[in-house]
């Protein structure tokens, strides 16, 4: 016994695919793309449908279970469709971050002795400039103008602006920069 082909018979069913998908998603619009996801898989997997068997039902339950799978797809999505939500969820890239402080690292390392211990004591320890000066052994102005030497130095060779922020990711760098700009304001 022939049996038709059912690549024919799908086109004969697709009035009753579009009233289930009406059925469940109930916009004419959603059931129109659940119908043409439904037929996109049926045909791409014809090779495993068992010719004989009841076609219809075949199709019905790849179309149930495509409905249901988009479901749990949507309840895991939000929708933001002006962007507003996302935009919020952005964040700058963590490898400017590393290229600033590599940039700094750099930079820091080119500074004097006395320059350097002044602004880790001050800038990342947290230092107050007269306890800085006294672990130093030298006079509070001595650590004030290491300090303002040392930031403008670094400034200076990492092509800052007086009035240009650098932005980096790691808090204690910009403490070491910014504690001077703090303390002497």
């Amino acid at each position: 016994m022939s049996h038709p082909d059912p690549r024919e018979e799908l086109i004969a069913l697709l009035p009753s695919l579009r009233a289930f998908a009406m059925s469940l998603t109930r916009q004419p619009a959603a059931a129109d793309d659940l119908v043409q996801d439904t037929v996109l898989k049926a045909w791409s997997n014809f090779d495993k449908f068992q010719v004989g068997t009841n076609l219809r039902a075949w199709l019905f339950t790849i179309l149930r279970n495509t409905y249901y799978s988009d479901r749990r797809k949507k309840v895991r999505e939000v929708e933001d469709g002006d962007g507003v939500l996302t935009a919020q969820l952005s964040e700058k890239p963590a490898h400017d971050g590393r290229l600033a402080m590599r940039d700094f690292r750099v930079a820091f390392n080119q500074l004097t002795d006395e320059q350097r211990e002044a602004l880790i004591l001050v800038g990342a320890s947290g230092f107050s400039y007269e306890e800085a000066a006294e672990t130093c052994n030298c006079a509070v102005g001595t650590i004030k103008s290491r300090i303002n030497r040392g930031r403008a130095r670094l400034a200076e060779l990492m092509h800052l602006s007086e009035n240009e922020a650098m932005e980096m990711t790691d808090p204690a760098t910009m403490a070491v920069i910014s504690a001077g700009r703090t303390a002497t304001a």
